[in-house]
């Protein structure tokens, strides 16, 4: 996916597999409609 969001568009849906959790869906699985989510590549 190369398309960038800008102001106003809707955030597309994810599934992302969390370590040790199972997995998540975004933005399916958010609490609230404000969220802030953070990608953490690690150390290579």
């Amino acid at each position: 996916m190369t398309h960038k969001l800008t102001s106003g568009d809707a955030f597309p849906n994810l599934s992302l597999n969390i370590v040790g959790e199972g997995s998540r869906e975004l933005p399916a699985d958010l609490d609230s409609p404000m969220t802030i989510a953070l990608f953490y590549r690690g150390h290579w």
